[in-house]
């Protein structure tokens, strides 16, 4: 059966609601297209927890800084639906902006906080309010039973399980591990901008996670200098930020932590922005 193409917020209402009266199970999957194999783990896992499978396509311009790459980010929905039609989903939101923000950009947000201001809210002013308002505004629209995100986005995912949380939202977040590249890079639908010797250059985020992982045994400035070290030496990469954060509060973590962390990175390889993370255990052996 061909998949459902719903380009009005009432077209899949009407979805969501016969799904609803025949008892089945809703998944969401938030995207903004361009679909990668990230992208399509996150469909498979939604397809294991859930009868009814949604996949939102809608490129958020709330979470774009007027600096950013809006206007050039990939939109591709017939490939999209190709990609997903194998998978057994059943429906695609894709509305436009038009139809999400009808009187222009909403004066009404979901504000993130302190933690929203950190990191990539740091870099990108108002970004995770914007992303905030559109999943809510997706939550309020589809009433999903689940929702799935990718660990890539780790901010993200704080972000969203906080405000799932804090305004008692009926829904579970399901949090799917990020899927790479053979040689390790992150998939990201803003990978296809990079050339060749940018692209090999792009390894380096993930070498410097691995470096900081195999450092943690010896505290938080060995872990921070054997990344800093692996992304030194690449030439085409101007790093934004790198930290390490405690993840129950997502705030950075002093020499004194010890037990769960999570790596932060971001940096600009040539002119395409990058962001990956990495979970480690920090322990000080050496001390």
């Amino acid at each position: 059966m061909p998949i459902a193409v719903a380009e009005t917020i009432s077209a899949l209402r009407t979805i969501t609601a016969d799904a609803r009266a025949t008892g089945s199970r809703i998944a969401l999957v938030p995207t903004m297209g361009a679909l990668h194999d990230g992208h399509l783990a996150l469909v498979r896992r939604a397809a294991e927890m859930a009868d009814l499978v949604i996949v939102s396509i809608f490129v958020n311009p709330l979470q774009f800084g007027p600096a950013e790459d809006l206007e050039r980010y990939p939109r591709s929905l017939a490939e999209d639906l190709a990609r997903l039609e194998p998978l057994g989903v059943q429906a695609v939101f894709a509305p436009t902006a038009t139809e999400m923000y009808p009187t222009g950009a909403s004066d009404t947000r979901v504000t993130a906080g302190r933690v929203g201001s950190l990191y990539e809210g740091h870099t990108r002013a108002n970004h995770f309010d914007g992303v905030l308002t559109v999943v809510s505004k997706l939550l309020n629209i589809a009433q999903p039973d689940v929702v799935l995100f990718g660990q890539k986005d780790a901010q993200q995912v704080f972000l969203v399980k906080r405000m799932i949380v804090d305004l008692n939202l009926p829904v579970i977040a399901e949090v799917v591990q990020t899927v790479r590249e053979d040689d390790g890079l992150a998939l990201s639908s803003r990978n296809r901008f990079l050339d060749t010797n940018e692209r090999r250059a792009a390894r380096g985020l993930s070498l410097a996670l691995e470096a900081a992982e195999s450092s943690a045994d010896r505290g938080l400035e060995a872990v921070l200098a054997a990344a800093q070290s692996v992304l030194m030496g690449e030439h085409f990469v101007e790093l934004d930020y790198l930290t390490v954060v405690d993840p129950e509060s997502f705030l950075p973590v002093d020499g004194t932590h010890r037990g769960r962390a999570v790596v932060l990175v971001a940096a600009r390889v040539g002119t395409t922005r990058l962001i990956d993370n990495g979970a480690i255990y920090l322990t000080d052996n050496h001390s």
